[in-house]
């Protein structure tokens, strides 16, 4: 179960690294078309880079977002239940978000593999796009894992910390 962890753990700060480096790039990108507006040349494809580079960021901040517990969660009717129907109730969620992310990825994956066949490319720039469908994938196979990990912590008791 450790290992498990530890290993969603690495990659989800990978992910959130790379993340991070296409979220700058958004920034620089949109900063130089800002400037390059000002002297009448735009820089082409930018509506096509944000929109792919966001993607990629949000799908690769998926899990890490998980792990720091930063999605919105509405729980004012499971809050006024027992701690043992709570961590039940909470398995139930993990399982039924995991089982649902893995069909949202396989379906992700299944409509990039048909634009890898049939070479689709962006509009503008003329650049391959299934590359960011398979990453948006992949983010959504970690979310996948990071909730079977929860699923799996909620069967193991909680340890009490000892000073």
């Amino acid at each position: 179960m450790t290992v498990l962890d530890k290993f969603s753990h690495y990659l989800n700060q990978a992910l959130i690294w790379i993340a991070g480096c296409f979220l700058a790039a958004m920034i620089l990108l949109t900063c130089a078309n800002i400037f390059m507006r000002i002297v009448w040349v735009p820089i082409s494809g930018t509506f096509e880079l944000m929109g792919y580079f966001g993607a990629i960021v949000t799908a690769f901040a998926l899990g890490y977002t998980q792990i720091k517990r930063g999605h919105i969660a509405v729980d004012i009717v499971v809050l006024g239940f027992s701690k043992k129907v709570q961590k039940i109730l909470n398995a139930v969620n993990y399982l039924i978000c995991m089982v649902f992310f893995s069909v949202v990825a396989w379906q992700i994956a299944k409509y990039a593999t048909t634009l890898w066949k049939t070479g689709e490319v962006t509009e503008t720039l003329r650049i391959i796009y299934y590359p960011f469908t398979y990453g948006v994938a992949f983010g959504c196979v970690i979310l996948s894992l990071v909730f079977l990990i929860n699923f799996l912590k909620s069967f193991v008791p909680e340890q009490e910390d000892k000073k």
